[in-house]
């Protein structure tokens, strides 16, 4: 005799249900260009509050999402923050902020939605700082970060954190474009995901390290 869901499995299915569709509408429209009813609608969900019931609201949603990924991301993060314990070398903290995320969407296969995602949720300054705290949150992320910083050069306040931007932006939305391009059947070497981080982390390296220079005063 088959066993019947119990509730509480039923409830899991239902939320992951919303959230896989939910990942998609945002990546495809971005959080604001999709109501609650229409992700309700898409899931299958015959109650049009399913969202409400079970995420409370849409920034709750979005965190749900974010997390929903970030914590596989920082299993990948944690191996290489631990091999990487000890460097000198800028480029092997930026490679463990770059590459876990490409190595997890890499995992994962075709289709993916969560770089687009990433991207459509950080151009939208209604939902950035929910994307922006989940990140600031993962020790391994901050760990990394912290040793990077101790090797860059010695950077006036303003530029760091012209740079942070720069850094994370450049990051999130070079890993949209190959997950889209990748989503149009483009075709692409075996190892795309591995290619792209690696040019990517050489990149943000030299980012990070390039020199200031100082434009005169005007009088």
């Amino acid at each position: 005799m088959r066993s019947r869901m119990t509730r509480s499995d039923q409830v899991a299915v239902t939320r992951e249900t919303i959230l896989a569709t939910a990942e998609r509408l945002f990546a495809e429209h971005g959080p604001a260009g999709v109501s609650n009813r229409q992700i309700s609608q898409e899931a299958g969900q015959g109650n049009n509050t399913a969202v409400s019931y079970h995420f409370g609201s849409k920034d709750g949603l979005v965190r749900a999402i974010v997390r929903r990924h970030t914590e596989q991301i920082d299993e990948i993060r944690h191996r290489m923050v631990a091999r990487a314990d000890g460097s000198t070398a800028a480029r092997d903290w930026v490679a463990c902020m770059v590459e876990p995320f490409a190595q997890h969407l890499d995992d994962l296969g075709p289709p993916t939605w969560f770089g687009r995602f990433s991207a459509q949720v950080m151009t939208d300054s209604a939902y950035r700082e929910v994307m922006t705290q989940e990140a600031l949150d993962s020790p391994p992320l901050r760990h990394a970060a912290e040793r990077l910083k101790r090797l860059l050069p010695d950077l006036p306040p303003d530029i760091l954190v012209e740079r942070q931007d720069m850094v994370g932006r450049l990051m999130v939305y070079t890993i949209a474009e190959r997950e889209r391009t990748l989503a149009v059947g483009d075709p692409l070497p075996a190892d795309s995901w591995a290619r792209v981080a690696s040019r990517l982390t050489d990149a943000l390296t030299g980012l990070w390290l390039a020199p200031v220079t100082e434009l005169p005063t005007a009088p």
